[in-house]
């Protein structure tokens, strides 16, 4: 309870403040007392403003209950219903179906971990223990199959929920189901992702030694989904040597994404902070065709797989986001769609010859869609083609694309771009429309980028030439097709090819996929040219729609949208609705100085004459407030911790541990690296660093400041453990599981409080310093030789201090390894004596 005292009127504060400046500044008190009640005059304020009576509202107050008239907001919008009504991506007599769908709320899913070392025990658990209780307690509310495998997605490891995250936090019913899910997604075991959001990555067919870029990785649910594939298919206790490269334009997401990847625990993972569209090659060699002269030395940075899963409006999402019936508009889409053009562009850039890219949005919309692949196979020509997926994932339920489609600009509707007002020509670009493989890619447009944003239909020499191709040839004259049942411009590219994901069909979200694989090279005049047309145009249009974002339905202030940026995306995890709106917004608005993350191929050459004139300093780093990835070459070190922890020969360690600290000699952490990724960075010094890198590597160990007396100054990390465990031939214990289950209880348990007195004895006659403790069945005492270490081990870092072993293993981590020895050994609420709670120490 709060004391009763006397009112405070605030402006008797304001008034002593100024009281007391006019003293101080006329010699009442010296320098010192003047910032003393400045201070004491801030907390004044601070406590009549904390303790001023304040009513809270009602319960029923905040559910409505006390205004009978307050009603939820209408999930209705007359012009998104409008809109899609005239693309036809339904057919009129299910209409109804869809908007039906599209308002209820969006079911929960998730996908298990296939590289867990638990993924059996959760499956079991799944299937036999909450399956059966949710058909017994639920079944009444949400069906008999409240929980049920997805049957498109392989090795029934995605799961389909008949309630939405709302549903699933407020059922009492459901908490015990809701606190395993919340677990296992913090540790790593499972990932809470939207269904069709799992969709693209099945697409790219990935191979155990493939090199994967993900363009636009934030929030990480894909990048997670990919490291799953790679880990998957590598064999036991072996790296894979594929690797994912996950990027992202603003820095506030980079930091998401590593916080969403390291449960995953891999050495094979890249975090990048650039902008996707000018994503640098890392080209070593002056020659193309010296690129590949040498297969075991990259000549350039080049990917097998990428996934494009571009900014979009996400009005896919709209189940999940209530809110998007009230901001949506048409302009959303025709706003992001250049940026969605130049990010796929520079994919199939970056994609080796034989590769597949995968383009995908959360959009329903064509111009972010079917009129994007279009661009993308008219600019390419030849280079690449559009694969027919219909015979992959046969039980997934998809629509094949559009090749008719319209474009709405103000109210009014146009089939072609000639139609446009001349005034927004700029805005509306020839790449909107659906067109015929004949069609030039852009006509003779002309843009003035002077203070009054003029624009004329015809290119200024002076700036840049004509700039027309028809599949990589100059050409002016072109073949439009038509619907003839709705006068629409239709394409004759196979755009059929496409997916389309629709709500109605299987009770999920909106999505778009298309497949494409490269079949040769880009031409290089071509897209140089087609890049400087494309830069005047983008310059042009980002002054338009700084001023005309919200031409529509929005009211003005509303939404954050800056075309040339991250755009309007909705995130694809299953988050909370607030934080996705507040990380977008952050990612539209924060400058972070992005200017100085891009880089264009143009400066490759540039940046290396600068790296040969002028040799850095060790611990430099080329990007402004980024930390340097150094390689670890302190060879005592290194034999130090080889010595210590007995690693064996056949685990390579030299030249695979880096780290983030400029002074080596004392860095805090080291981290470990895969041979590919390895490649990448040594390609990355020799290129003058442009790659700017926010996260590399598997933390493996990590620098302690014990005073026990430890030869090693470095201690296991348990992130690193499973990858190291199988070569480690010292200082391991096998614990039984009750004593295991003691360390994990208390963290802490001096040597005589072990139940099996001869463990105990063991730990005592370690040196101090870091140690593994591995679980092992049954009470009979095993030699170290006689254990086999495989993926199914469960083992922990501890610590062994002067009288008490310690578990350095985090809250979660330690709650998850309880659940799972209690499940596998049969334990019941197994809990260690209160009366033996042993003594701890830090």
């Amino acid at each position: 309870m709060i004391a009763s005292r006397t009112p405070v009127s605030l402006h008797n504060l304001l008034v002593a403040g100024g009281h007391r400046r006019r003293c101080v500044g006329g010699g009442c008190g010296s320098r010192k007392r003047g910032r003393v009640q400045r201070r004491h005059l801030t907390q004044a304020l601070e406590s009549l403003w904390r303790h001023t009576p304040r009513p809270a509202p009602p319960a029923a107050v905040a559910r409505g209950e006390a205004n009978p008239s307050w009603k939820p907001p209408p999930l209705e919008n007359p012009a998104f219903e409008e809109y899609y009504k005239e693309q036809r991506i339904v057919r009129e007599e299910e209409w109804g179906d869809f908007i039906s769908v599209l308002r209820n709320p969006l079911p929960a899913t998730f996908r298990i971990n296939a590289s867990s070392q638990f993924c059996k025990d959760i499956c079991s658990k799944l299937e036999n223990d909450f399956k059966r209780y949710l058909e017994s307690e639920v079944s009444d509310e949400y069906g008999e199959d409240a929980a049920k495998p997805l049957p498109w997605y392989p090795g029934n490891l995605a799961w389909h929920l008949n309630f939405s995250r709302k549903q699933l936090r407020k059922n009492q019913a459901l908490e015990s189901f809701h606190e395993f899910l919340k677990h296992e997604s913090e540790v790593g075991n499972i990932t809470r992702q939207e269904a069709v959001s799992m969709v693209p990555p099945l697409f790219l067919n990935i191979q155990p030694d493939h090199h994967i870029l993900d363009m636009c990785a934030a929030p990480g649910s894909k990048t997670f989904q990919l490291l799953e594939m790679i880990h998957q298919s590598k064999e036991p206790s072996l790296l894979p040597t594929a690797l994912v490269v996950a990027n992202d334009a603003n820095a506030q997401r980079c930091d998401l994404l590593i916080h969403n990847t390291k449960r995953m625990c891999t050495a094979n993972l890249v975090v990048t902070n650039h902008e996707a569209q000018n994503f640098p090659d890392c080209c070593l060699a002056n020659d193309p065709s010296e690129i590949y002269r040498n297969d075991c030395k990259p000549q350039r940075l080049e990917f097998d797989r990428v996934l494009c899963d571009v900014p979009c409006s996400g009005d896919g999402t709209i189940r999940k986001g209530h809110d998007m019936w009230r901001k949506w508009n048409s302009g959303m889409g025709n706003a992001l769609h250049l940026l969605q053009v130049d990010i796929s562009m520079r994919g199939i850039a970056l994609l080796k010859v034989g590769g597949r890219m995968v383009y995908s949005t959360c959009s329903m919309n064509p111009v972010e869609n079917e009129a994007v692949i279009a661009e993308l196979l008219r600019r390419s020509g030849t280079s690449i083609e559009l694969l027919d997926v219909s015979n992959e994932l046969p039980e997934l339920v998809r629509r094949p694309g559009l090749s008719t489609w319209k474009v709405k600009d103000r109210g009014s509707w146009f089939h072609n771009h000639e139609d446009i007002p001349y005034d927004r020509k700029n805005v509306i670009l020839p790449s909107m429309f659906p067109s015929s493989e004949g069609q030039s890619m852009c006509e003779n447009i002309e843009v003035n980028t002077d203070s009054n944003r003029s624009f004329s239909r015809n290119f200024n020499s002076e700036k840049t030439s004509q700039v027309c191709y028809t599949n990589g040839v100059s050409n002016s004259n072109s073949t439009k097709h038509f619907d003839s049942t709705s006068n629409s411009m239709s394409s004759n590219f196979p755009l059929h090819r496409c997916m389309r994901i629709v709500p109605h069909d299987q009770d999920t979200g909106a999505f778009f996929i298309a497949v494409i694989r490269k079949l040769s090279p880009l031409n290089e005049g071509q897209k140089e040219e087609v890049t400087k047309t494309e830069h005047i145009l983008s310059t042009d249009r980002a002054l338009n729609f700084h001023e005309e974002s919200q031409s529509e339905t929005v009211p003005p202030g509303k939404t954050a949208m800056h075309q040339q940026k991250i755009g309007f995306e909705v995130l694809d995890d299953d988050e909370p609705l607030e934080d996705q709106k507040k990380i977008c917004i952050d990612g539209c608005t924060s400058k972070d100085n992005l200017s100085k993350v891009s880089l264009v191929s143009g400066d490759v050459k540039n940046d290396q004459a600068e790296s040969g004139n002028k040799m850095k300093l060790q611990g430099q780093c080329k990007w402004i407030g980024v930390d340097p990835v150094l390689f670890f070459k302190d060879v005592t070190v290194i034999k130090s911790i080889v010595s210590f922890f007995g690693i064996n020969i056949s685990f390579p360690l030299e030249g695979h541990l880096v780290t983030r600290s400029a002074d080596t000699d004392n860095a805090r952490r080291i981290y470990y690296v895969s041979k590919s990724v390895q490649k990448i960075l040594q390609l990355n010094v020799q290129v003058g660093e442009q790659l700017k890198i926010a996260s590399i590597g598997l933390k493996m160990f990590e620098r302690h400041r014990s005073k026990d007396g430890c030869p090693c100054a470095y201690r296991l990390s348990y992130e690193g453990l499973p990858l190291l465990l199988p070569y480690i031939t010292k200082r391991i214990l096998c614990a039984s599981p009750n004593d295991f289950l003691r360390l994990l209880q208390y963290r802490t348990v001096n040597f005589a409080h072990f139940i099996d007195a001869r463990f105990g004895e063991e730990a005592a006659s370690l040196l101090p310093g870091c140690c593994v403790v591995i679980l092992h069945e049954g009470h009979q005492h095993l030699d170290l030789d006689s254990i086999t270490m495989d993926p199914t081990t469960i083992a922990i870092v501890c610590w062994r201090g002067k009288a008490t072993l310690n578990a350095m293993v985090s809250p979660p981590d330690r709650k998850e390894l309880v659940e799972r020895i209690t499940h596998r050994f049969g334990f019941k609420a197994f809990k260690v004596e209160e009366d033996e709670n042993p003594q701890q120490e830090d």
